[in-house]
């Protein structure tokens, strides 16, 4: 059973940065696997914004967030990090990490249908950037 832990979540002025932590626990941030980010917003759809694939670290974005969102994974700490720069009021949502297999072999794919392709999904930490 895979369990995804989130942190970091807060309030920021725009502008400002925020960086969330996910542990993932049960191997699943070896080889062979993806893991990413997911938010809603109020009132919003659910939303891909990045993800990673653990076979060699390339890591995807949305293009909401491409440019000021950066992904990045520590093995040792069983940990991935979403660092958030320049952040917008309209990145105000519940950010998720999540797990899956890559559906088709493709990690990328995950940013796609409101990221619906994942397996499991964390409790979820709120981020809120105030204008």
């Amino acid at each position: 059973q895979v369990q995804l832990v989130e942190s970091g979540g807060g309030s920021v002025q725009a502008g400002g940065s925020l960086t969330l932590s996910c542990t993932v626990s049960g191997g699943y941030i070896y080889g062979g696997n993806c893991l990413g980010w997911v938010r809603q917003g109020p009132g919003k759809e659910r939303e891909g914004v990045a993800v990673i694939a653990t076979t060699d670290s390339t890591t995807y974005y949305a293009d909401s967030v491409k440019g000021r969102f950066s992904l990045s994974r520590d093995n040792t700490k069983n940990t991935v990090y979403l660092q958030m720069n320049s952040l917008r009021p309209e990145d105000t949502a519940t950010y998720y990490c999540a797990a899956g297999p890559p559906p088709g072999g493709y990690c990328s794919r995950l940013l796609l249908s409101g990221a619906s392709e994942y397996v499991y999904r964390g409790q979820g930490t709120q981020v809120t950037v105030s204008s």
